[in-house]
């Protein structure tokens, strides 16, 4: 495997300071975040100082019950080529649900949700990932991911489940530590028993990150510093096998310059701890049990994890009964960290609709997300939300709501909304047509 060395995520608001950063050998990059043509200025300059760029997938869902959709795969696998990478990430999530497989609307999760470890989940999680490694140019690894809550009756462990992964499949392994400490605090899992369990030279790659802790649970926010018992995870990670890259991520309430490199210091000093004779390592460096692969029934798998996941994401996004065996209150949790990184996304994509609501965009917003789950992109969400708004007859201020429809009727047609009376005429008659 390629050795990468020491990297941050690459993001719009610190692409300079990115650039000027000492040390840095590579950057990731949200895949779904940058267009093949128009690469932004800041990556192609690292690019011509011969920094590695890597693409982070956060929409394919290869932990779904759908097979992959074509043409997520032939836009991550342009990416790929365009920034010259040596492999591909994704995660080990699903991401929506529903669908033709349960005959029931297809629902979007907007964030990335944990798959059961049970053998079906395992068996079509092998497949899609046999999928995205045919369609894709470069190798890829796929990344565990942080919960908040547990599937009921799960039928491995976390490094169990890895293990047969990478060795059923031949992918290769992000390993977020920072997501290990969440499930650590969140689900009661040992992160050095799960490192103890991995394949280490299925290692691509390890990334890092912080977040917070608020009435008992773990919020991996990529918005805080990285806490020491992430830092003593990396350590002990680097105890046991030597990392090809470590890397960075922050997303939100960008620090300082000066910060980040203290944070990418931090990363590396618990590195070479972990290294260093008779370093952090604290737990057997057995490698984890292999299974033999059964014979397996890839699409009455499918259809039985299609149901059990559209429950799921039904009860986390539409209010449905949550399903037997979940925790009620740490679902609860979910089903508003759902709906504000919603909230949150929506005033990113749309940043008007803050501008015209004001105080009231959020909390207007969050009483949307309650009856209307997303069933599209967060672009279509924005649409939908202002439409029923106003329809609505809300917010009470005629010129808000006003200055909401048109904003509405801007982006809501396949073209811009013609300043010539005659035209937006003829285009209101023809929607009223149509209706008809």
């Amino acid at each position: 495997m390629e050795r990468l060395g020491t990297g941050i995520g690459w993001r719009p608001e610190i692409g300079d300071a990115v650039e000027r950063m000492p040390g840095i050998d590579w950057v990731e990059v949200v895949a779904e975040n940058v267009c093949p043509g128009h690469l932004p200025d800041s990556l192609l300059r690292l690019r011509g100082r011969g920094v590695t760029v890597v693409p982070h997938g956060v929409s394919l869902g290869l932990g779904g019950a759908e097979r992959p959709d074509a043409a997520r795969l032939t836009a991550l696998a342009e990416r790929a080529e365009a920034l010259g990478s040596p492999l591909v990430t994704e995660h080990i999530a699903f991401v929506r649900a529903g669908g033709p497989l349960t005959a029931s609307p297809r629902l979007e999760a907007g964030h990335l949700l944990p798959v059961p470890r049970t053998r079906d989940a395992l068996d079509v999680l092998c497949e899609n990932v046999r999928i995205a490694q045919d369609a894709l140019p470069v190798p890829l690894a796929v990344e565990n991911i942080a919960a908040l809550f547990s599937w009921p009756d799960e039928e491995m462990t976390e490094g169990q489940f890895l293990y047969e992964l990478a060795d059923r499949t031949g992918v290769r392994l992000l390993i977020d530590v920072a997501n290990l400490h969440t499930n650590h605090v969140n689900r009661g899992e040992d992160p050095a028993e799960a490192l103890a369990e991995l394949p280490l030279e299925a290692i691509a790659y390890v990334h890092v990150a912080g977040g917070f802790q608020r009435d008992g649970v773990w919020h991996d926010s990529h918005a805080h510093p990285v806490p020491e018992p992430v830092l003593d995870i990396l350590a002990d990670l680097a105890a046991r096998v030597a990392p090809p890259g470590v890397l960075l991520e922050r997303d939100e309430n960008f620090p300082e310059p000066a910060e980040l490199e203290g944070e990418v210091e931090a990363i590396r000093a618990a590195v070479e701890k972990g290294r260093a004779p008779g370093g952090a390592l604290s737990g057997s460096t057995a490698p984890g049990r292999r299974s033999s692969e059964r014979a397996a029934e890839p699409e009455a798998a499918r259809r039985r994890l299609a149901l059990a996941q559209t429950a799921l994401l039904s009860a986390l996004v539409a209010g449905t009964p949550v399903p037997e065996g979940f925790d009620r209150v740490r679902l609860g949790v979910q089903a508003r960290a759902l709906a504000g990184k919603r909230a949150d996304v929506v005033a990113k994509v749309a940043p008007e609709l803050p501008e015209i609501l004001g105080t009231a965009y959020r909390p207007a917003f969050l009483g949307y997300a309650q009856r209307h789950p997303m069933t599209g992109g967060y672009r279509r969400d924005a649409l939908d939300f202002a439409e029923r708004l106003w329809r609505d007859g809300q917010p009470g201020d005629a010129r808000v709501r006003r200055e909401l429809r048109k904003w509405w009727l801007e982006r809501s047609g396949p073209v811009p909304r013609s300043r010539r009376p005659g035209v937006r005429l003829a285009r209101a008659t023809r929607r009223a047509l149509l209706r008809r």
